[in-house]
């Protein structure tokens, strides 16, 4: 191996008997993370990335992490569809990916979808109810409220959900007559993208934007 292929916490280590402490200390191997301290990326998803940790085909969301942060075990923490967008938490902490997952928990998902068509005067009823899908299958009550209308008239309106079934948003809004054309989300708890990342940017999340994920 080669004299600073080894870095702990961003320094060559050049010392073999140099002591590590895997529950605080990073240690990177050829510029990727082996070891170290949970990490919690913000990811500005685009489109056209799926959200997976390899695919044969298209980019995934670990392609756009910058070298100094891809670790191993790191895994985007739930999920959305190839055309949308937004914020995308990573993660190579199972044990907490699996809390803000967990259908018990209900941590809230909030997005704001442009849609065509001519939706349902009581579509903002029917979300708040639980939309009965075109199979019959109702979904959790959810929050809708519309945003304003588009100079084409589509509405752009802000869909908050507590679970998250398969293109759940796009299902919701065909039950209701319309046709969700963009989709992006902007929330995972109380916890905002931030508008500063551009599209395909991250950033680490800090401990108190993690208590507002599952707060």
């Amino acid at each position: 191996m080669a004299a600073g292929e080894v870095c702990v916490n961003g320094a060559a280590a050049l010392h073999p008997e140099m002591q590590v402490d895997e529950r605080a200390d990073t240690v990177a191997l050829s510029g990727v993370t082996v070891s170290g301290a949970p990490l919690y990326l913000m990811l500005n998803k685009p489109r056209g990335v799926v959200s997976a940790t390899r695919d044969g085909r298209d980019r995934t969301v670990l392609d756009l992490v910058p070298p100094e942060w891809r670790r191993k075990n790191l895994f985007p923490a739930g999920r959305l569809d190839r055309d949308t967008e937004g914020f995308v938490l990573l993660t190579d902490d199972g044990a907490f990916a699996h809390r803000i997952l967990s259908p018990k928990r209900h941590v809230p998902k909030t997005y704001e979808a442009e849609a065509e068509g001519a939706l349902l005067p009581d579509t903002a009823e029917r979300f708040k109810e639980g939309v009965v899908l075109w199979d019959g299958t109702r979904c959790r009550p959810a929050e809708y409220r519309e945003l304003g209308r588009l100079p084409d008239g589509a509405v752009k309106a802000e869909v908050v959900l507590t679970e998250g079934m398969y293109h759940q948003i796009k299902r919701m809004f065909a039950a209701c007559g319309g046709h969700v054309r963009a989709l992006r989300r902007m929330k995972i708890g109380a916890l905002e993208l931030d508008p500063l990342l551009g599209a395909g940017e991250c950033r680490l999340i800090t401990p108190k934007e993690l208590e507002k994920i599952l707060f």
